[in-house]
């Protein structure tokens, strides 16, 4: 068993750093508002996985997997989200940055918590994560269900540290950070890619 959860742990692992919208929508937070508001995102992209843990668990997510129609909404709507955050991290950029921007609550629209909520709820690739692959990851001789909730509970923590500590890295970089020029070019860079993953996880097959 422990071979088998030590295996789990680095296949989650490997998922959990590879680049994607979540860091992309932590990066905004961190450039639009600093290090606070960006570890709040990270703590409502940790409790998006929560709600799809619980969903997984009682079996709706299954369903919303198999549903064609169900993951055609969830898809768009999670990609309107993205394009959207984009959009705005591309408007604010236009505005010109000061160097106390950044500690401004009115720097990056919105609840933070709330923002990293929302974009892993629209997610519907969590959904298919959890019902595809998850259980094949799941330890032998463990009850299903408390299998599959020890798997989610392990792919939060990993998720959250991980995020968290991208952002303290990001938060070391303060002062090249504070510079007018930088930002706006993290601005422009984040509000593309945000855009483009909203393009991605739109026209994904799936």
């Amino acid at each position: 068993m422990l071979t088998h959860f030590l295996a789990a742990l680095g296949v989650l692992g490997l998922l959990t750093i590879v680049p994607g919208p979540d860091m992309a929508v932590v990066t905004r937070r961190a450039v639009a508002a600093g290090t606070p508001d960006a570890l709040r995102t990270a703590g409502g992209i940790a409790a998006g996985l929560l709600v799809w843990g619980v969903l997984t668990v009682a079996g709706l997510a299954a369903a919303l997997a198999a549903s064609p129609v169900a993951y055609l909404v969830l898809k768009l709507l999670g990609a309107g989200y993205l394009v959207f955050l984009g959009a705005q991290a591309l408007w604010q950029n236009r505005r010109a940055v000061s160097p106390t921007a950044r500690t401004d609550p009115g720097a990056a629209t919105g609840n933070p918590w709330r923002t990293g909520l929302v974009s892993n709820v629209l997610n519907p690739k969590i959904a298919v994560f959890y019902t595809g692959l998850l259980p094949t990851l799941a330890p032998a001789g463990m009850r299903p269900v408390r299998a599959m909730a020890l798997l989610v509970l392990l792919h939060i923590v990993l998720t959250l540290a991980w995020l968290s500590g991208y952002v303290l890295l990001l938060a070391k970089a303060g002062p090249v950070l504070e510079k007018p020029r930088v930002r706006r070019a993290l601005g422009r860079i984040t509000g593309v890619v945000l855009i483009g993953f909203g393009v991605v996880v739109a026209t994904a097959a799936g």
